[in-house]
């Protein structure tokens, strides 16, 4: 029987449900990771489980986000991430070690096994054929308690490769071609697999520069097959044993199916400010650039830094260029060094970070005002690198580069012959950096700052529920717009009353004085509501200051998860022109709402004002009785 390899690595994982697009499914899950920004929160609600060590085979705490230690904060947190870790049997990734997903992916990746995150770029493991999913951070805390991952059953979108990669085009071109047609709001519901000749030339990280932005398209997660490349990777990471062939069998049915030629791509950008707003770079070319920066979590392998580097030799920067290089790990950058990469980026003028997410997450490296910053980075959503009305766009390391050397956005093309980067004989590992956890016996304190606060009760769904229209927002919101990040906001993702008070502030400045004390609201928003990361501060915050309702047209998947894990209610219009009913202020009332949910109602009738509508509550019966507890951590309490 045709099977696709991501029903093989369902079926063997498979805990109950069936493996029909909509049906609900329930995973068993080999690895999790967390990162710092997101794995304080996680921790806390895993502890409050009372669960005495983690389940899976293989559990990490990386800390690659908040690396800035402006106060007590931050460096309280990873003290916090590191002697949790100890205690619970997970391995601890320090700061300068690496970026989550690409240390997981030179350490850990192993074909045919699953991965949660709490991080929604944790699909980048499907380069190594992975089935990885973002999700947030109680979703984790559940997968280390030995839980099972829920979710709704996808399609699967067979995307096949043919030709071969032309000069100066490369693995995020591919990427921003998919987006280019699909938008981000094409993934959804969708799982990506990847097949075709092409893949004979893909390396493992090239494959991972793809999945790792197949988010972008609202995906689920994408996957590769485990192949030749699949094993060279192993094999250079000192770890052929967990190479093992995977790939689809015979030819399976996609639910759907993208060709892309490779031999006719070229480069391509996404200009601002959303990443399916791409264009080949000659339509952008001639546009002035202030700032290059190289790096992130899908764009800072060995590969990418070295074409960066020998296109670099030789030449300098332009005068009005900041050039910064993040590197993926620290085994990417010490290997860079020792193939003669580093000393040509230092010579040309760019400044080298330590291994980390950096301006990515808006951790720094915030552009100057009207600047142009050009980014290998995965998103540039409006504000999100720490500048207002900022203009960033997102491209290759061949096209940023190019940028950097010509002082605007140029066709990389015209830097001339390709340079030639090939995997070198053997990689310098590096999994000396890694903390092991000690002996399950070894006692291990806790240490906790005085900004970790104890994670909250929250209430249950009462019979009734009335509120009021507490903002109304639009399309594409992403949870940046919810709760921004940056290195302000973030050192406080451990103290839920402070970081309470930043919920919204991009669409409503005075939002968390204006609810204040007024008992509880409803939001109301357009398509794909909750686009970006998974942050589930930002359904926690929100809960926290009263939201108990979210009415919008359409919601992304990792933010659904997250509202109904925290016990806000998820509706979607039955009629999108009822949008227009909802001002600011108006009374709603649900009458009966806990017992139409748990009866399993599909309809819930919706009072706005003197008029009552329809609207749409599309949830298995165990979401059902987890929004009527209160949240999936009261509902895990009860068992």
């Amino acid at each position: 029987m045709a099977k696709t390899i991501v029903e093989q690595i369902m079926a063997a994982h498979l805990v109950s449900g069936e493996l029909v697009p909509g049906a609900e499914v329930a995973l068993n899950i080999d690895h999790t990771l967390t990162q710092d920004a997101t794995g304080t929160l996680a921790y806390l609600e895993f502890e409050a489980m009372g669960v005495e060590r983690a389940k899976p085979e293989v559990a990490v705490s990386y800390v690659d986000h908040n690396l800035l230690q402006t106060d007590f904060r931050n460096a309280d947190d990873h003290r916090f991430l590191r002697t949790v870790a100890a205690r619970y049997g997970l391995h601890f990734s320090p700061p300068g070690n690496g970026i989550s997903h690409q240390v997981h992916l030179e350490r850990f990746s192993a074909p045919g096994k699953t991965l949660i995150g709490s991080d929604s770029h944790t699909p980048t493991a499907g380069g190594a054929a992975m089935l990885a999913f973002g999700a947030g951070g109680l979703d984790v805390a559940l997968a280390l308690a030995g839980q099972p991952f829920y979710l709704t059953m996808p399609e699967i979108l067979g995307v096949r490769l043919e030709g071969r990669l032309p000069a100066w085009v490369s693995a995020k071109d591919v990427i921003l071609e998919l987006l280019r047609r699909l938008t981000v709001k094409g993934g959804r519901g969708k799982i990506l697999e990847f097949f075709g000749p092409a893949l004979r030339n893909l390396s493992v990280p090239e494959r991972a520069s793809i999945t790792n932005m197949g988010a972008e398209l609202g995906a689920t997660t994408s996957i590769f097959p485990s192949d030749e490349q699949t094993r060279r990777f192993l094999a250079m990471q000192g770890r052929l044993e967990d190479y093992r062939p995977l790939k689809a069998q015979g030819r399976p049915p996609y639910h759907g199916q993208e060709e892309v030629n490779l031999d006719r791509l070229e480069p391509l950008i996404a200009c601002p400010s959303s990443p399916d707003n791409v264009v080949p770079v000659k339509d952008a070319a001639g546009a002035p650039v202030d700032q290059v920066l190289i790096g992130s979590c899908g764009n800072s392998s060995f590969r990418d830094l070295m074409v960066a580097a020998q296109a670099l030799k030789g030449r300098r920067l332009h005068p009005r260029v900041s050039l910064e290089i993040n590197p993926g790990s620290l085994q990417v950058l010490e290997n860079l060094t020792l193939a003669g990469g580093l000393l040509p980026l230092l010579e040309a003028g760019a400044r080298v970070m330590p291994p980390g997410c950096w301006g990515c997450i808006g951790m720094g490296q915030a552009p100057g005002t009207g600047a142009v910053s050009v980014r290998t980075f995965p998103r540039n959503f409006p504000g999100r690198s720490g500048t207002k009305d900022d203009k960033v766009y997102l491209a290759s390391p061949e096209t940023a580069v190019a940028a950097a050397i010509f002082g605007e956005i140029v066709d990389p093309r015209r830097l001339g012959d390709y340079p030639k980067v090939a995997p070198p004989r053997y990689f310098l590992v590096n999994g000396r950096t890694l903390v092991a956890p000690p002996p399950p016996d070894e006692k291990v304190e806790v240490l906790r700052g005085p900004n970790i606060v104890p994670f909250p009760r929250l209430s249950p769904l009462p019979e009734t529920w009335c509120g009021e229209v507490w903002l109304k927002a639009g399309d594409n919101v992403t949870t940046d717009d919810i709760l921004p990040a940056g290195s302000q906001i973030l050192p406080l993702r451990s103290n839920l009353p402070a970081i309470s008070r930043y919920a919204f502030t991009r669409l409503d400045p005075d939002f968390p004085e204006r609810v204040q004390g007024r008992g509880e609201g409803v939001i109301v928003g357009g398509e794909n509501y909750g686009q970006g990361s998974s942050r589930e501060h930002a359904a926690l915050a929100p809960r926290y200051l009263g939201v108990r309702v979210k009415l919008v047209k359409s919601f992304a998947r990792i933010h659904l998860a997250n509202l109904i894990n925290f016990g806000i209610l998820p509706l979607t219009f039955e009629n999108p022109q009822d949008y227009a009913l909802f001002d600011l202020g108006r009374p709603v009332a649900l009458p009966g709402v806990r017992k139409l949910l748990l009866s399993g109602a599909e309809r819930l009738p919706l009072q706005i004002g003197d008029q009552e509508i329809w609207v749409r509550v599309d949830l298995t019966s165990r979401q059902r009785r987890m929004l009527a507890a209160g949240g999936a951590l009261n509902m895990a309490r009860e068992r």
